[in-house]
């Protein structure tokens, strides 16, 4: 797509995921305004970044630094080089949620016995002990909750589990959409259409709805529970999230290693690639000392 700048009439040629560009001439930002349709709805809500770039480069190299102990030996000597700011697509979803459901409650209770041992010297003796018994009681009922504020991805380039773990966003700081907002940052548009974001949404609020049922039911224990809830009144909306991203290459010939930054929060995230060689020797480690101290008790024994 073509995008003309405004400010000094170049004409630059714009990613067709990306909404923003700024122009490599007199560094003037721009914001590309695409017409929404039902595959690519127009974003509602943005979530200001303001972690700075100088701070996040710290935080990433603090987090490289505490989890060096297993990982491949070029994850020490990596550097942050390039680093972006980034607004990624998400969708906000909240729903009614109708539950059915059914259980067993168990109440635990102390049950007092007498039994006979052998003491020190050889002596017959009788004692007590206390053991825990539980009783089960089927129960069964119904629940109504409103699940708001349930955030999935709407970016193919950010995995629902990659956004799960820079999550919390604080979204009471959320502001209406506006092209000023964005203006010197690069932004990314939708390329999961609502109805994917609704399906990630709705797994999502199963999982929400079973941990809140737990937490919910009377009783010391729960087992056997059994729900079915069905989701009424849902709303959709697309916001912009503001992420720090950055690629570390540690190793010439591995593709680089990605890292995530919340730029709200400031939260690392990343998987760090292990080294086998570290593992290896760590686990034997651990095999010789659990054998030394075999060999130590069972010689103290056999004195």
């Amino acid at each position: 797509m073509n995008l003309l700048c405004r400010n000094c009439g170049a004409e630059l040629q714009l990613e067709p995921q990306l909404r923003t560009a700024t122009c490599p001439y007199c560094a003037s930002p721009s914001v590309v305004e695409r017409p929404p349709s039902a595959e690519r709805p127009a974003a509602e809500y943005v979530l200001g970044l303001t972690q700075p770039e100088a701070e996040v480069r710290a935080r990433v190299a603090r987090w490289l630094k505490g989890r060096t102990l297993f990982a491949h030996s070029g994850v020490k000597r990596a550097t942050v080089h390039e680093l972006k700011g980034l607004y990624v697509p998400a969708y906000l979803y909240s729903a009614e949620a109708h539950t059915r459901f059914s259980a067993h409650i168990g109440e635990h209770y102390t049950v007092t016995e007498r039994y006979s041992t052998t003491d020190s010297q050889g002596r017959s003796v009788t004692r007590t002990r206390t053991r825990t018994e539980t009783e089960w009681y089927p129960l069964q009922g119904e629940r109504a909750e409103y699940l708001q504020d349930v955030l999935v991805t709407a970016s193919r380039g950010l995995s629902n589990a990659e956004l799960e773990s820079l999550e919390p966003f604080e979204l009471r700081q959320l502001q209406r959409y506006s092209p000023a907002l964005l203006s010197g940052w690069m932004a990314e548009e939708p390329s999961l259409a609502p109805a994917e974001g609704s399906a990630q949404a709705n797994l999502e609020c199963q999982a929400l709805v079973e941990r809140h049922l737990a937490r919910f039911l009377p009783g010391d224990s729960v087992r056997e529970l059994d729900f079915e809830t069905r989701l009424r009144n849902e709303a959709l909306s697309l916001v912009l999230l503001p992420v720090w991203v950055s690629a570390l290459r540690y190793h010439p010939e591995r593709p680089p290693m990605r890292v995530l930054v919340n730029g709200q929060t400031g939260e690392v995230v990343g998987k760090v690639p292990l080294s086998p060689v570290k593992l290896a020797l760590a686990v034997l480690g651990a095999l010789v000392l659990l054998l030394g101290l075999w060999l130590f008790a069972h010689e103290g024994g056999l004195r």
